[in-house]
């Protein structure tokens, strides 16, 4: 369909799409449209298809203008917006947003056919000035103590669990086995609350009641009465501010038998391990890449933050909502069901998907303005990832995940894999240059075991 256009932009990242159609050109597919319906259509007094044109038209003619104006709108449309995603025109429509329109045009005879409509695009951002953003950076180092944090967890990975004695009392670490049950204030069980077999390891809190330090000193085959307050901080709404009495008894009891840290726990851990030695040096080097991939992470994300705020965004409603229903998506698979039975899930529970959706939609909104502002820096650096670059990539992943070269180059023979390393290796190397632009001043020390709890600095 030929046709002229115009196009603008739109506060809230919306375009305005203005389209003519000449007059003889509208007819023309107004004349096509009669023709296609005077070959179908049976009017009384007439054989089919041998109606006159203009006994259809004046019995139909208002709906076959409103048929063949919708037809000239989708054709323009089609035609406009092909070009746009050829071009990669900054005028190209969000996949997922519907084109509005304030109102339908009539098509009139011998005259040029009109129309306008609104649709969402893509936010654009231009980040030119960095001054005035100051990334503190944590101060953070890896010592001994580390060291020996990583080394104690590989003893209780490899540890063997065995029974302690009749006799042996329990303590932190224990792995035990209780049965309990709630009481009323006779003392008597409440039938409801008795479950038998219950395992966890103390210490850890994986108990309903948070019962680790009253279970401790306890002998197997010993009953306890407890009664435990809780306060009004406890998140758990069964005991929030409330005081439990539960009886208890210690079925089982277990420990862990640590193994010696010593060359043949290194090569247990690993076959490429000779001696101990071998295994720290190991542990060191990962630690030390752990702590360059957080203080990166750390410093990327205050950057992106400080950009957000210097080079404000508005979002169109269709980029959020389509963002927060993947959300709604990736959470159904975490559960391994489906959208519909999660929805119904959420409404059983109380809640409601729409007061779900407004509490993820400020950090979705954050997520997708920062995935903006990367996505023009990308674009304005002309960042390239050359083939040796990943190769020496690939080397870097099969050392740091203990496997081969030969298994990761089969990994990232899928084509969409190796583009999303590639990707990301770009991304690595505009945060590289950013920081340089940008000025880095040195934050509170943490521990290494700090710096990873907390998600911003």
């Amino acid at each position: 369909m030929k046709s002229s256009h115009t196009v603008s932009k739109k506060e809230a990242s919306q375009a305005s799409l203005a389209v003519t159609v000449k007059a003889a050109d509208a007819e023309g597919k107004y004349t096509e449209t009669l023709q296609k319906y005077a070959k179908s259509i049976q009017i009384p007094g007439f054989r089919k298809g041998k109606a006159p044109l203009s006994v259809l038209e004046n019995k139909y003619g208002e709906s076959l203008k409103a048929e063949a104006a919708a037809e000239i709108i989708d054709a323009c449309l089609e035609d406009i917006f092909t070009k746009f995603d050829e071009e990669k025109s900054e005028y190209r429509p969000l996949a997922y947003a519907q084109p509005q329109m304030d109102s339908v045009p009539e098509l009139k005879i011998g005259e040029d056919f009109s129309f306008e409509i609104r649709y969402d695009i893509m936010p654009s951002v231009k980040v030119t000035d960095f001054s005035g953003i100051t990334i503190k950076e944590p101060q953070v180092s890896v010592g001994e103590a580390e060291l020996k944090e990583e080394l104690k967890a590989i003893q209780e990975r490899n540890a063997m669990v065995v029974d302690k004695k009749d006799d042996a009392k329990a303590k932190k670490d224990d792995i035990v086995t209780i049965n309990y049950c709630e009481l009323d204030e006779k003392g008597n069980a409440l039938e409801d609350t008795k479950r038998e077999g219950f395992v966890f390891t103390i210490g850890s809190g994986q108990n309903i009641y948070k019962i680790d330090d009253e279970i401790i000193g306890m002998k197997k085959g010993e009953t306890k009465d407890i009664t435990k307050s809780y306060d009004d901080k406890e998140e758990d709404p069964d005991l929030k501010g409330k005081t439990k009495h539960i009886r208890v008894t210690i079925d089982g009891l277990k420990e862990r038998n640590l193994p010696e840290l010593d060359d043949e726990l290194a090569q247990d851990v690993h076959e490429k391990y000779k001696t101990l030695e071998d295994l720290k040096t190991d542990i060191r080097k990962n630690l030390d890449t752990a702590l360059e991939n957080r203080l990166r992470e750390l410093k990327s994300n205050d950057l992106i933050e400080q950009l957000i705020e210097k080079y404000p965004i508005e979002l169109p409603q269709s980029m959020i909502a389509a963002e927060l229903e993947s959300r709604w998506r990736m959470m159904a698979q975490q559960f391994q069901t489906t959208v519909e039975q999660l929805d119904k899930m959420v409404a059983s529970s109380g809640q409601t998907k729409e007061a779900m959706l407004n509490q993820m939609s400020g950090d979705s909104e954050k997520m997708l303005k920062g995935r903006i502002i990367v996505e023009s820096l990308l674009k304005d650096s002309d960042i390239s990832i050359s083939a040796e670059e990943v190769d020496a990539e690939f080397e870097k992943i099969a050392e740091g995940a203990g496997i081969s070269l030969d298994e990761v180059k089969k990994h990232y023979a899928d084509p969409h894999r190796k583009e999303y390393l590639i990707d990301d290796m770009k991304e690595q190397k505009l945060y590289k240059d950013l920081f340089t632009k940008v000025k880095i001043s040195k934050g509170d020390k943490l521990t290494f075991a700090a710096l990873f709890e907390n998600t911003a600095q």
